[in-house]
């Protein structure tokens, strides 16, 4: 996955972000010094969609090409507008650690017979792998989920054997909760705001 950047040389970053642009840095510990870059801000927000944090993806430009793993996006609070974008740099050749979100996909017969909810207990899993290898996502695949008994451990995930996972695998990834349990703890937040004294 390619996404064509800029070398940006002292631009006004107000009038770039007008013109569609976003401003960015590249670093690495391979690279002598960061480097200030600019992309298209739809093109980015297309490639981004596709990649998330923990795909790889290759910054080409005039006397750029770079590997580089998104690693952090500021955003306006208020307007939802990328402002600024962080790539580190790695290598093909030397593996990298990140965090690969978890993706439910299925339906959970307990579900749909409405006997009990699908709880996500870990959001994100912590995986080590030369950055061409590393998934978009982990699937978790929910329909064989048919009892309030079931759980899905760490040590339960499907990855390839070029990724290592690094988490405890003895974490769950899921449980099954009654619907009642669910609803119980609503009353009980509910409980302890209005107990709370006024400032």
């Amino acid at each position: 996955m390619k996404l064509n950047v800029n070398i940006r040389k002292g631009e006004d970053l107000r009038q770039m972000r007008k013109e569609g642009n976003v401003p960015a840095i590249m670093y690495g510990k391979h690279l002598s010094a960061p480097v200030s870059v600019f992309c298209n801000k739809n093109d980015f927000i297309k490639k981004f969609k596709q990649a998330g944090y923990s795909t790889a993806l290759t910054l080409e430009g005039k006397g750029i090409e770079e590997l580089v793993l998104i690693q952090d996006i500021q955003v306006d609070p208020v307007s939802d507008v990328v402002l600024h974008i962080d790539f580190l740099a790695v290598s093909k050749n030397e593996k990298v650690k990140t965090e690969v979100p978890v993706l439910l996909v299925g339906e959970s017969p307990i579900e749909k017979l409405g006997e009990g909810k699908i709880q996500l207990v870990k959001d994100f899993v912590e995986v080590e792998a030369f950055p061409q290898d590393l998934p978009h996502d982990i699937k978790v695949d929910i329909s064989t989920i048919a009892s309030l008994n079931d759980t899905v451990f760490v040590k339960d995930l499907n990855v390839s054997d070029k990724v290592k996972i690094l988490d405890d695998m003895e974490q769950p990834i899921l449980t099954v909760v009654t619907l009642a349990e669910e609803v119980e703890e609503t009353p009980v937040a509910a409980t302890e705001v209005a107990a709370t004294p006024a400032a």
